[in-house]
């Protein structure tokens, strides 16, 4: 029976030892990485100065153009992703202060996102990689119900997020693979989908007062940052557009153009804006904003 035990610990022992020097590995990798996504670009960038950034969903990555603001003299970047909750929002701009960035103003997409103080785990496993890395971090996920074994267990979070941080990830990090998630400034502009289902129902959606969005208004306020909450346009068709009118009661301080631009010809889905539709929007919001 001994030599049993003795082979089974072995077992676990090699098993240990593979896991702490496969995250090693893997860590090592994305810590230097700066250019594969937003995520790793804020995490690993040096002190930046901007006029203008830009968070949220892909409602705030598909509707401001950062080139519109360049133009006005106003140095901007548009950190929106896509799939992102306040959870990561609120994350990525303390990140953004924890390294020194000067920012003059925050515009930040605040209307669906209201509706749930939940993360979304395609955006949260991009932040896997630097959970020991970054107080920061570890502090935003110690509540999540599984905080212990991805931040204890080793190599845990690249397999529970392997969509994200996995072998494939990794790979291309390692070879520095390019992507189009920094190009245009952060901006990613959608076309004109014909057959695309200009529909949608939010009857259902309820504001919260979110404890992320709670969370950007007071690291914004410390840091001496000009917060600028908007809502964005939905198409024509849309059941539960009364959702707005219950998020201007909830926050009266955010400001609201979700009708600013008519026609589903400037639509490339019913919640997302094509380039041209971005440009109306975009426009209206610095005519508004910035140049009083």
């Amino acid at each position: 029976m001994k030599p049993f035990f003795l082979f089974i610990g072995k077992i676990i022992l090699v098993l240990l030892l593979t896991a702490f020097a496969l995250d090693f590995i893997y860590t090592s990798v994305f810590a230097k990485s700066e250019t594969r996504n937003k995520v790793e670009n804020v995490i690993n960038s040096k002190r930046q100065n901007y006029d203008v950034i830009i968070l949220g969903t892909s409602r705030a990555n598909n509707h401001f153009v950062s080139e519109l603001f360049e133009k006005e003299g106003l140095k901007t970047f548009n950190y929106g992703m896509s799939g992102a909750h306040l959870f990561e929002t609120s994350l990525l701009l303390k990140l953004m202060v924890e390294r020194g960035w000067e920012i003059k103003n925050v515009i930040v997409e605040t209307d669906l996102n209201l509706s749930n103080e939940k993360r979304d785990d395609g955006t949260f496993g991009r932040f896997m990689p630097f959970i020991h890395k970054s107080e920061t971090i570890t502090n935003h996920f110690k509540k999540e119900a599984d905080f212990t074994e991805l931040y204890y267990v080793p190599f845990y979070r690249y397999i529970q997020f392997d969509a994200k941080v996995g072998f494939r990830a990794w790979y291309k990090t390692l070879v520095n693979e390019l992507t189009n998630s920094l190009a245009n400034d952060g901006y990613y502009p959608l076309g004109f989908n014909p057959k695309a289902n200009m529909k949608n129902n939010i009857e259902s959606l309820v504001p919260l007062r979110n404890r992320y969005f709670e969370e950007i208004k007071q690291i914004c306020k410390s840091s001496n940052i000009n917060l600028i909450a908007v809502t964005t346009p939905m198409c024509s068709n849309v059941k539960g557009m009364e959702y707005f009118k219950k998020v201007k009661a909830l926050y009266p301080e955010i400001k609201e153009y979700e009708h600013v631009v008519a026609g589903d010809q400037y639509f490339s889905s019913c919640g997302h804006l094509n380039d041209k539709g971005a440009r109306l929007y975009t426009t209206k919001i610095i005519e508004d904003l910035f140049k009083k």
